[in-house]
Protein backbone atom coordinates (compact mmCIF):
# COMPACT_ATOMS: atom_id res chain seq x y z
CA UNK A 1 0.00 0.00 0.00
CA UNK A 2 1.38 3.27 -0.68
CA UNK A 3 3.15 5.25 1.70
CA UNK A 4 1.08 8.21 0.26
CA UNK A 5 -2.73 9.32 -0.19
CA UNK A 6 -4.11 8.84 -3.53
CA UNK A 7 -4.27 12.23 -4.76
CA UNK A 8 -0.72 12.89 -3.42
CA UNK A 9 0.23 10.51 -6.18
CA UNK A 10 -1.80 11.55 -8.76
CA UNK A 11 -0.91 14.83 -8.68
CA UNK A 12 2.70 14.24 -8.58
CA UNK A 13 2.46 12.30 -11.47
CA UNK A 14 0.65 14.93 -13.02
CA UNK A 15 3.63 17.41 -12.15
CA UNK A 16 5.83 15.74 -13.67
CA UNK A 17 3.99 15.42 -16.79
CA UNK A 18 3.53 19.07 -17.11
CA UNK A 19 7.38 19.63 -16.97
CA UNK A 20 8.45 16.91 -18.36
CA UNK A 21 8.69 15.19 -22.02
CA UNK A 22 7.19 12.09 -23.08
CA UNK A 23 10.86 11.09 -23.22
CA UNK A 24 11.82 11.74 -20.15
CA UNK A 25 8.92 9.80 -18.40
CA UNK A 26 9.95 6.87 -20.65
CA UNK A 27 13.52 7.36 -19.16
CA UNK A 28 11.95 6.92 -16.06
CA UNK A 29 9.64 3.92 -16.76
CA UNK A 30 13.28 2.18 -18.08
CA UNK A 31 14.60 3.39 -14.40
CA UNK A 32 11.85 2.01 -12.64
CA UNK A 33 11.09 -0.82 -13.98
CA UNK A 34 7.82 -0.42 -15.36
CA UNK A 35 8.52 0.23 -18.98
CA UNK A 36 6.00 -1.78 -21.33
CA UNK A 37 3.34 -1.13 -18.70
CA UNK A 38 2.09 2.75 -19.20
CA UNK A 39 0.33 4.14 -22.49
CA UNK A 40 2.02 6.57 -24.22
CA UNK A 41 -0.51 7.64 -26.41
CA UNK A 42 -1.24 10.56 -23.90
CA UNK A 43 0.71 12.24 -20.91
CA UNK A 44 -3.05 11.85 -19.14
CA UNK A 45 -2.96 8.08 -20.12
CA UNK A 46 0.47 7.88 -18.73
CA UNK A 47 -0.36 9.75 -15.21
CA UNK A 48 -3.14 7.38 -14.99
CA UNK A 49 -0.56 4.78 -15.51
CA UNK A 50 1.68 5.52 -13.06
CA UNK A 51 -0.35 6.83 -10.38
CA UNK A 52 -2.53 3.21 -10.70
CA UNK A 53 0.62 0.97 -10.64
CA UNK A 54 2.51 2.89 -7.33
CA UNK A 55 -1.37 3.08 -5.75
CA UNK A 56 -2.03 -0.80 -5.90
CA UNK A 57 2.10 -2.35 -6.09
CA UNK A 58 4.19 0.32 -4.97
CA UNK A 59 7.64 -1.67 -5.58
CA UNK A 60 10.69 -0.45 -4.43
CA UNK A 61 12.78 1.19 -7.39
CA UNK A 62 16.39 2.49 -7.26
CA UNK A 63 16.26 6.73 -7.02
CA UNK A 64 19.36 8.69 -7.28
CA UNK A 65 18.74 8.48 -3.08
CA UNK A 66 18.96 4.73 -3.07
CA UNK A 67 16.04 2.42 -3.15
CA UNK A 68 12.44 3.36 -2.14
CA UNK A 69 9.42 2.66 -2.65
CA UNK A 70 7.79 3.83 -6.40
CA UNK A 71 5.34 6.21 -5.03
CA UNK A 72 8.29 7.90 -3.15
CA UNK A 73 9.94 8.24 -6.27
CA UNK A 74 7.31 9.78 -8.61
CA UNK A 75 6.77 12.35 -5.33
CA UNK A 76 10.72 12.99 -5.25
CA UNK A 77 10.66 13.75 -9.07
CA UNK A 78 7.53 16.21 -8.64
CA UNK A 79 9.07 18.15 -5.79
CA UNK A 80 12.03 19.05 -8.24
CA UNK A 81 9.42 20.64 -10.42
CA UNK A 82 10.57 24.20 -11.93
CA UNK A 83 8.86 27.78 -10.72
CA UNK A 84 6.38 27.57 -13.90
CA UNK A 85 4.78 24.04 -12.69
CA UNK A 86 4.61 25.57 -9.13
CA UNK A 87 1.71 27.44 -10.35
CA UNK A 88 -0.29 24.95 -11.26
CA UNK A 89 -3.50 23.16 -9.83
CA UNK A 90 -1.72 19.74 -9.73
CA UNK A 91 0.95 21.78 -7.65
CA UNK A 92 -1.34 22.75 -5.13
CA UNK A 93 -3.06 19.53 -4.80
CA UNK A 94 0.95 18.16 -4.21
CA UNK A 95 1.42 20.44 -1.71
CA UNK A 96 -1.68 20.13 -0.22
CA UNK A 97 -1.58 15.99 -0.38
CA UNK A 98 1.96 16.28 1.12
CA UNK A 99 0.67 17.93 3.55
CA UNK A 100 -1.91 15.74 4.68
CA UNK A 101 0.39 13.11 4.30
CA UNK A 102 2.87 14.54 7.11
CA UNK A 103 5.48 16.00 4.87
CA UNK A 104 6.80 19.18 3.70
CA UNK A 105 8.43 20.30 0.67
CA UNK A 106 12.10 21.75 2.25
CA UNK A 107 15.34 23.52 -0.01
CA UNK A 108 18.35 22.13 1.75
CA UNK A 109 22.03 22.45 1.07
CA UNK A 110 22.64 19.39 -1.03
CA UNK A 111 26.89 19.24 0.41
CA UNK A 112 25.97 18.66 3.97
CA UNK A 113 28.78 20.74 5.00
CA UNK A 114 26.51 23.80 4.18
CA UNK A 115 24.47 22.91 6.66
CA UNK A 116 25.94 23.92 9.20
CA UNK A 117 26.41 27.70 7.95
CA UNK A 118 24.22 30.19 9.30
CA UNK A 119 23.46 31.27 5.66
CA UNK A 120 24.62 29.29 2.61
CA UNK A 121 27.68 30.52 1.24
CA UNK A 122 27.46 31.61 -2.83
CA UNK A 123 27.73 28.55 -5.26
CA UNK A 124 26.13 26.04 -3.18
CA UNK A 125 23.88 23.57 -4.76
CA UNK A 126 20.26 23.58 -2.71
CA UNK A 127 18.03 20.79 -3.65
CA UNK A 128 14.23 20.16 -2.45
CA UNK A 129 13.61 17.23 -0.07
CA UNK A 130 10.69 16.01 1.46
CA UNK A 131 10.74 15.84 5.38
CA UNK A 132 8.78 14.52 8.01
CA UNK A 133 6.94 17.12 10.12
CA UNK A 134 5.93 15.01 13.02
CA UNK A 135 8.00 11.97 14.41
CA UNK A 136 6.57 8.65 12.44
CA UNK A 137 6.64 6.38 15.46
CA UNK A 138 4.20 7.80 17.77
CA UNK A 139 0.74 6.24 18.16
CA UNK A 140 -2.21 9.07 17.01
CA UNK A 141 -0.36 10.98 14.48
CA UNK A 142 -1.49 9.37 11.19
CA UNK A 143 -4.28 12.35 9.85
CA UNK A 144 -5.20 9.72 6.95
CA UNK A 145 -5.70 7.46 9.65
CA UNK A 146 -7.46 9.92 11.82
CA UNK A 147 -10.37 11.44 8.83
CA UNK A 148 -10.90 7.76 8.58
CA UNK A 149 -11.92 7.33 12.22
CA UNK A 150 -13.46 10.44 12.46
CA UNK A 151 -15.48 9.90 9.14
CA UNK A 152 -16.39 6.63 10.38
CA UNK A 153 -18.03 7.60 14.05
CA UNK A 154 -19.62 10.29 12.42
CA UNK A 155 -21.92 8.40 9.83
CA UNK A 156 -22.22 5.85 13.27
CA UNK A 157 -24.00 8.70 14.88
CA UNK A 158 -25.54 10.39 12.08
CA UNK A 159 -23.85 13.45 13.01
CA UNK A 160 -24.78 14.80 9.13
CA UNK A 161 -24.17 18.50 9.11
CA UNK A 162 -20.57 17.93 11.18
CA UNK A 163 -19.71 15.71 8.42
CA UNK A 164 -20.99 18.05 5.87
CA UNK A 165 -18.50 20.25 6.81
CA UNK A 166 -15.51 18.57 7.21
CA UNK A 167 -16.13 17.22 3.70
CA UNK A 168 -16.03 20.52 2.62
CA UNK A 169 -13.18 21.62 4.50
CA UNK A 170 -10.70 18.49 3.27
CA UNK A 171 -12.00 19.27 -0.37
CA UNK A 172 -10.93 23.27 -0.21
CA UNK A 173 -8.00 21.98 1.48
CA UNK A 174 -6.88 19.65 -1.64
CA UNK A 175 -7.74 22.85 -3.52
CA UNK A 176 -5.43 25.07 -1.37
CA UNK A 177 -8.34 27.32 -0.48
CA UNK A 178 -6.77 27.82 3.14
CA UNK A 179 -9.23 30.17 4.03
CA UNK A 180 -12.29 28.20 2.74
CA UNK A 181 -10.81 25.38 4.76
CA UNK A 182 -10.31 27.21 7.77
CA UNK A 183 -13.61 28.33 7.74
CA UNK A 184 -15.70 24.96 7.42
CA UNK A 185 -12.75 23.20 10.05
CA UNK A 186 -14.33 26.07 12.42
CA UNK A 187 -17.75 24.91 11.54
CA UNK A 188 -17.38 21.46 11.84
CA UNK A 189 -15.50 22.13 15.48
CA UNK A 190 -18.87 23.91 16.90
CA UNK A 191 -21.33 21.06 15.00
CA UNK A 192 -19.63 18.01 16.15
CA UNK A 193 -19.91 19.64 19.58
CA UNK A 194 -23.28 21.01 19.47
CA UNK A 195 -24.68 17.87 17.62
CA UNK A 196 -23.36 15.45 20.32
CA UNK A 197 -25.15 18.08 23.42
CA UNK A 198 -28.15 17.36 21.12
CA UNK A 199 -27.62 13.74 21.55
CA UNK A 200 -27.11 13.67 24.83
CA UNK A 201 -30.16 16.25 26.04
CA UNK A 202 -29.06 19.47 25.58
CA UNK A 203 -32.09 21.99 24.56
CA UNK A 204 -32.12 22.96 20.85
CA UNK A 205 -32.46 26.40 21.21
CA UNK A 206 -29.19 26.71 23.27
CA UNK A 207 -25.95 28.76 21.30
CA UNK A 208 -22.99 26.72 20.68
CA UNK A 209 -21.53 28.25 24.32
CA UNK A 210 -24.66 26.89 26.16
CA UNK A 211 -24.19 23.48 24.60
CA UNK A 212 -20.50 23.65 25.39
CA UNK A 213 -21.61 24.29 29.17
CA UNK A 214 -23.56 21.10 28.70
CA UNK A 215 -21.26 19.01 27.70
CA UNK A 216 -18.94 20.59 31.26
CA UNK A 217 -22.21 20.08 33.62
CA UNK A 218 -23.24 16.79 32.28
CA UNK A 219 -22.89 14.11 34.85
CA UNK A 220 -20.79 12.40 34.64
CA UNK A 221 -19.37 15.26 32.56
CA UNK A 222 -18.42 14.90 29.04
CA UNK A 223 -15.82 17.55 28.50
CA UNK A 224 -13.61 16.87 31.90
CA UNK A 225 -12.61 19.81 34.07
CA UNK A 226 -9.65 18.35 35.21
CA UNK A 227 -8.45 17.96 31.92
CA UNK A 228 -8.95 21.70 31.87
CA UNK A 229 -10.93 21.06 28.26
CA UNK A 230 -13.96 23.25 30.17
CA UNK A 231 -14.37 25.18 33.19
CA UNK A 232 -17.15 27.06 34.92
CA UNK A 233 -14.69 29.89 35.79
CA UNK A 234 -14.62 31.64 31.99
CA UNK A 235 -11.33 32.87 33.36
CA UNK A 236 -9.64 29.70 34.04
CA UNK A 237 -7.93 27.68 31.25
CA UNK A 238 -10.42 25.78 28.54
CA UNK A 239 -8.77 23.64 25.90
CA UNK A 240 -11.90 23.84 24.01
CA UNK A 241 -12.98 27.69 24.48
CA UNK A 242 -9.53 28.14 23.41
CA UNK A 243 -9.41 26.01 20.51
CA UNK A 244 -12.37 27.51 19.43
CA UNK A 245 -10.54 31.22 20.10
CA UNK A 246 -7.97 29.84 17.74
CA UNK A 247 -9.90 28.52 15.18
CA UNK A 248 -11.45 32.71 14.92
CA UNK A 249 -8.43 34.82 15.56
CA UNK A 250 -10.25 37.75 13.62
CA UNK A 251 -13.80 36.37 14.40
CA UNK A 252 -16.03 34.61 11.31
CA UNK A 253 -14.23 36.11 8.44
CA UNK A 254 -10.12 35.84 8.97
CA UNK A 255 -9.65 36.11 5.20
CA UNK A 256 -6.99 34.54 3.54
CA UNK A 257 -4.34 32.34 6.22
CA UNK A 258 -1.01 31.41 5.60
CA UNK A 259 -0.64 26.95 4.39
CA UNK A 260 1.17 26.26 7.80
CA UNK A 261 -1.73 27.96 9.34
CA UNK A 262 -4.34 25.97 7.56
CA UNK A 263 -2.03 22.58 7.71
CA UNK A 264 -2.10 23.11 11.65
CA UNK A 265 -5.90 23.79 12.02
CA UNK A 266 -6.13 20.15 9.83
CA UNK A 267 -4.54 18.50 12.04
CA UNK A 268 -5.34 19.91 15.34
CA UNK A 269 -9.15 19.46 14.32
CA UNK A 270 -8.53 16.27 12.95
CA UNK A 271 -6.93 14.97 16.79
CA UNK A 272 -9.36 17.04 18.87
CA UNK A 273 -12.16 15.53 16.99
CA UNK A 274 -11.17 11.95 16.85
CA UNK A 275 -10.71 12.05 21.04
CA UNK A 276 -13.54 13.68 21.39
CA UNK A 277 -15.69 10.97 19.13
CA UNK A 278 -14.16 8.26 20.73
CA UNK A 279 -15.35 9.21 24.10
CA UNK A 280 -18.65 10.23 22.46
CA UNK A 281 -19.14 6.65 20.66
CA UNK A 282 -17.86 5.13 24.36
CA UNK A 283 -20.47 6.86 26.28
CA UNK A 284 -23.22 5.60 23.65
CA UNK A 285 -22.00 2.09 24.09
CA UNK A 286 -22.30 1.92 27.90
Amino acid sequence: MSGFNRMTVVAAAEVVADFKSHDDMGVFEVQWGIQGRCASSSKSARVADWARIAIEEDFDVMTENGRAPLSRAIVEAAILAPQKSQRSDAWKKLIAGLRFDGYERVDMAKDEAWANWPTLGEGAIVRPHLVRMLPDDIPGLDFREAESEVFALLDRHDLRVAMGHLKQALSAFERGEWSSANGELRNFFENYLNEMADSMGCAASGDGKAKRDFLGKLQPPFLLEEYNEWNPNNQKPQYVQGLMSRMHPHGGHPGLSEEDDATFRLQITLVTARLFLRRFDNRKND
